[in-house]
Parts: C-alpha cells; structure tokens; sequence
C-alpha cells in the first residue's frame, strides 16, 4: 500500500511516515499540496493521503477539491490531518471529497483507527 504524507511541517511529515511505515505503507511526502499535485501528475497514486490544512503555494481543501475533480485520482482516499478544529471546516473537508479528518494533536491509535475504518489496515 502506497501513502502521501502533505504537510509543511518537517516534524509532522517523519511522525507520520513513522507511523504509516509501522502500518505496512510505503510513505512519499510532500511539502505542500502543490508538491503533492506535481507527484501525482508524475505518475504516484497513492492509496491514502494524509493531508494538512494550512500550507504554502496549494492548502489541503484546495488539494482535496483539485484531486477530486480528477478521474484519475478518484480512488484516492483523502485524510484531512489538521489543528483546523471548528465544525464548520471539518464539514468543508468531508463536502470537498475527504473520507475523514483527523484534529491535531493525536495519537497512534487515532490514525490506525482511521485507516482501519476506512479498509486500509486490519483492526
């Protein structure tokens, strides 16, 4: 299984590498959503991406949207991974295309929890 991990965040992109690559997933990263998009117009579809909100050049709903509007990408599943916390964004997140959002700070579990709801790791 194949992952992205879209954050600015240096730090947020190795613990979530770490914890996907104890998953079983094979983790790509990317800066910002710009990075992300030129990874998938190169040919990189991952399974999952876990995507931050607020980052340079493309943000995450920007990135969900420009995913979702793409056939190619259409199985792609999409995990908002933010501080954004107020209702009102994590409805935005889902309407644009995400499966599920996820607040900062979490847990390990919290992401296996995730991941296992939406059928990418065994519970």
């Amino acid at each position: 299984m194949q992952a992205l991990v879209i954050d600015d965040s240096r730090a947020m992109r190795a613990i979530l590498t770490k914890q996907l690559g104890a998953l079983g997933f094979d983790v790509a990263q990317a800066f910002d959503g710009r990075d992300a998009m030129d990874l998938l117009d190169q040919g990189y579809v991952p399974d999952v991406a876990l995507v931050d909100w607020n980052m340079p050049r493309m943000d995450g709903l920007s990135f969900i949207k420009a995913v979702r509007i793409r056939e190619e990408f259409r199985d792609v599943t999409l995990m908002m991974v933010t501080t954004e916390s107020e209702q009102a964004n994590i409805v935005r997140a889902l309407a644009a295309g995400a499966h599920e959002y996820v607040i900062k700070p979490f847990t390990e579990e919290v992401i296996a929890d995730k991941l296992a709801l939406l059928g990418l790791v065994g519970v």
